[in-house]
């Protein structure tokens, strides 16, 4: 089983806010994790040590059931907001408090609980027993990432979801529940769908999905971002900080994930649910979103295309870079698998015919015949990003257009020991350690992969998803984003993310035992 190192890897749990950290002098803090709150500023206890006489029982190992203390102690949660210590003959002390450690000690919380470390061993070795067969060289990182799933599911809004991490996505963000939820469904598919549920509960009228569903809310438009967001989006996009109001979501997967879980887990009564409300979605795209009305969607904000750091955005604060209209093109494919589901076979072959015109469209009006070009506003954005490669997702390109896209995915500017880069190896803006500027993600080798299966290019989908599998397993851990470089953790990103979690645990289980 893997250890936490109490930095990287807080001891934490399914349901629970509290986080139990390391401090730079040797001693535990515990904070709790808010939306857009640092967990400097909720502290809930620091300074913690243990002591015997005057010997300091040091930390000796961290797991995901316990802490375990020199002396025989050991510190458990009996609940999400309750933290036991357990031993005999100790004192615990920590900034502004001490107390008596002899049997249980309700370090956090209220009341007296015995069996902790039990009750809690139990509880863990009934999610990991969960998993599904993985390869024996993945199975440590696999069960991290089972973990990752497991200790980022929070209540939001009295409803169980799963969270991109405790460190700073505290919400329930748009896209990233998507693959999330493909992970949940080898194991539990009703929470996979209920995340789903959560996001299209909140739909707007008009068919917009947010781009958050917070504690207090949702995040849906310009109006609703943090002023801190505002500052940061003014340095990416030049100028002041956007004023008017813009609608704000994510790229279009929803159809795409709902399926793949009724793939795993079928369930008509959920299609029946959520079809109409998927068809809002994609409709939204065309009535809302393509301002210059020649029928390809447009990205009206950076966040919503979920690469909100692109040198895509350098250009200005609109954008249509490839990968959205192919998106929209396979939700069309995916409506219509919903439809022939459910016995719509008239509408199933309507949307049929909307995922080609899509598609041919896209070929007419961006193919360059060497590249599908994105255009920020009216300018041709010349950065080379994998978006460019997207169209493959579709699954419906010309074999001459897709061969051209797959020897471009292979050569030496996107493929490499640890490919795909954000941005192309041999392109100025490339930066291996800044967000969308050049690390290794994730969710766009996921989907470029299925994009490769879907187009006919099996082989090259086995080699991607064999080296990303590589990079995650020999990379120290479950970050945001990877150095492409070093295949290590870029230096600003998150631990413990929740969709590299997801989307690594889908690829082992996939990839066989």
């Amino acid at each position: 089983m893997f250890t936490l190192d109490l930095r990287e890897r807080p001891f934490t749990d399914r349901g629970s806010r509290l986080l139990v950290m390391a401090a730079d002098d040797g001693s535990l803090w515990i904070a709790r994790a808010l939306y857009e709150t640092r967990l400097s500023e909720t502290t809930v206890l620091k300074g913690l040590r243990l002591f015997r006489g005057d010997d300091e029982l040091e930390v000796r190992q961290a797991y995901p059931d316990r802490i375990d203390f020199d002396g025989g102690l050991t510190l458990a949660f009996a609940g999400p907001e309750t933290l036991v210590l357990t031993g005999t003959g100790a004192r615990a002390v920590w900034e502004g408090g001490e107390a008596a450690v002899d049997g249980s000690f309700t370090l956090v919380g209220e009341g007296r609980h015995e069996g902790v470390p039990e009750k809690a061993a139990a509880r863990w070795a009934n999610w990991f027993a969960k998993l599904p067969a993985v390869r024996e060289d993945l199975r440590e990182r696999a069960e991290m990432a089972w973990w990752t799933l497991a200790v980022n599911l929070i209540g939001i809004q009295g409803r169980e979801s799963l969270v991109p991490s405790k460190y700073g996505y505290v919400g329930l963000w748009n896209w990233d529940s998507y693959f999330h939820a493909i992970a949940l469904r080898h194991a539990d598919p009703a929470l996979a769908r209920e995340q789903i549920r959560i996001l299209l509960d909140n739909q707007r009228p008009d068919g917009l999905i947010p781009d958050v569903v917070h504690d207090h809310g949702v995040l849906s438009e310009t109006t609703d971002l943090p002023r801190s967001d505002l500052a940061r989006l003014a340095q990416h996009v030049g100028g002041e900080p956007i004023r008017e109001v813009v609608p704000v979501t994510k790229p279009p997967l929803t159809a795409w994930a709902v399926w793949k879980i009724h793939e795993a887990a079928p369930d008509a009564g959920f299609l029946e649910e959520v079809y109409p409300k998927l068809v809002r979605s994609q409709e939204w795209w065309f009535e809302r979103s393509d301002p210059d009305g020649d029928g390809l969607a447009e990205y009206l904000h950076p966040y919503s295309s979920g690469l909100d750091d692109s040198p895509i955005w350098d250009d200005g604060p609109r954008a249509e870079p490839p990968d959205l209209n192919s998106y929209l093109a396979l939700q069309y494919d995916r409506l219509a698998d919903i439809a022939t589901a459910l016995g719509r076979d008239g509408e199933a072959a309507a949307w049929r015919q909307k995922a080609q015109a899509l598609t041919d469209l896209m070929i007419e009006r961006r193919w360059t015949g060497e590249r599908f070009r994105t255009l920020v506003g009216d300018v041709v954005a010349e950065v080379r990003t994998p978006l460019d490669l997207m169209p493959l997702f579709t699954g419906r390109l010309p074999k001459e257009i897709a061969d051209r896209l797959v020897a471009d995915l292979r050569s030496p500017s996107f493929w490499g020991e640890r490919p795909v880069p954000t941005v192309a190896f041999d392109d100025p803006r490339h930066d291996p350690d800044a967000m969308w500027r050049g690390p290794v993600w994730l969710n766009v080798n996921y989907l470029l992969a299925d994009g490769l299966r879907r187009s006919g290019y099996g082989a090259a989908a086995d080699e991607l998803v064999t080296r990303t599998l590589a990079m995650v397993r020999d990379g120290g851990g479950l970050y945001e984003y990877w150095n492409p470089e070093t295949g290590r953790k870029a230096k600003r990103a998150t631990t413990g993310f929740g969709w590299s979690a997801a989307l690594f645990a889908d690829l082992a289980i996939t990839s066989g035992a």
